[in-house]
């Protein structure tokens, strides 16, 4: 029976020339295929942003419980912000750690663990498309990238719709994570819509080869006919009027200097009225001035008359009282007294 069965698959793998190779299912890897482990230990290492490190502080024990199935072990330094993955003993398909680098370089452009983890299987692939240097204006680039993803997401939406990918627009970058056909689906879109082609005409586009498809009498026969051609426009908008300038006649004489203020002045007879009217002023400030003087003064001598006059301050009469003492005749008291 294993020998029937041994023909049976082998008559099925194609020799030649394959007309759909999407078709053809690629036969899986299984554990005990590869009857010794590895003889030497390969690694990854991957730089991620400091605004990550708090979601895969988080999501980093779920892949290390997936990664564990493949005998690959992951580690994650906080201080440097690196993710490394390793072989060990125990790995079992030598080409996943190749899936497990694509993981950890998805991990660092914020695609989500549970998206990232998805490319561990043999149908799944995924794409970073670098959208940055398409367009050389950043205005014009962050315009192109809105409409990429469209108002609240729904243009995005509608593209892993029709594609079957897990689409995600971060900076200047736009992964893509799906079936190897919906991923060259996506490519296309976003290199069309960062040429400004309208992602909506790409999306009508596809929805018309997916009814096709479901088409048996169409399957074999040329699609062109149905697929809208959209042909870009340049639109020409209205430049603001420029004014032109009428040259001047050339004259060998230099041009006449620009009048003063005062010679305008002078010429209107303004300066004149002006000189008098500032005579005037400064002789009328004079007088004021005076005037305010002599009120001032004036003002004081009324004021005198209401100023009491200083009264004399009240002393008490004290007893009068002799200082001057007699010597001699202190003397002469002493000396009856010693007697």
């Amino acid at each position: 029976m294993t020998n029937m069965s041994d023909e049976e698959g082998e008559a099925e793998t194609p020799t030649g020339p394959v007309e759909n190779a999407w078709a053809i299912k690629v036969p899986e890897f299984k554990k005990g295929d590869m009857k010794s482990h590895l003889l030497e230990e390969s690694s990854f290492s991957v730089l991620f942003p400091k605004y990550r490190e708090k979601y895969l502080k988080e999501c980093w024990p779920l892949l290390q419980k997936t990664l564990d199935e493949y005998g690959i072990k992951p580690e994650l330094d906080l201080i440097e912000g690196r993710m490394t993955v390793k072989t060990t003993r125990k790995t079992w398909d030598p080409y996943i750690i190749i899936k497990a680098r694509d993981i950890i370089v998805l991990l660092g452009r914020s695609v989500p663990v549970e998206q990232a983890v998805k490319i561990l299987k043999d149908d799944v692939t995924y794409e970073l498309i670098k959208i940055r240097n398409m367009v050389r204006n950043k205005d014009r680039f962050v315009k192109r990238r809105q409409r990429l993803v469209g108002a609240n997401g729904t243009t995005l939406k509608a593209l892993e719709l029709l594609t079957n990918c897990y689409v995600l627009v971060q900076g200047a970058t736009v992964a893509a994570i799906g079936p190897h056909k919906g991923v060259l689906q996506v490519v296309r879109v976003v290199k069309d819509t960062m040429n400004n082609i309208h992602p909506v005409y790409l999306l009508k586009s596809l929805m018309i080869k997916r009814q096709l498809m479901q088409d048996p009498n169409l399957k074999n026969e040329n699609w062109a006919r149905f697929i809208p051609s959209f042909v870009p426009k340049n639109v020409q908008r209205k430049k603001p009027h420029k004014v032109r300038k009428t040259k001047k006649e050339y004259t060998p004489f230099p041009p006449a200097p620009t009048e003063r203020k005062v010679d305008k002045e002078m010429a209107e007879g303004k300066f004149f009225i002006d000189q008098e009217e500032k005579k005037k002023a400064k002789k009328r400030k004079i007088t004021e001035e005076m005037k305010k003087e002599t009120s001032n003064r004036q003002k004081e001598k009324r004021a005198k008359a209401f100023v009491a006059p200083e009264e004399p301050k009240y002393k008490p009469p004290t007893a009068a009282v002799n200082t001057q003492v007699d010597v001699e005749a202190l003397k002469r008291k002493v000396k009856k007294k010693n007697a």
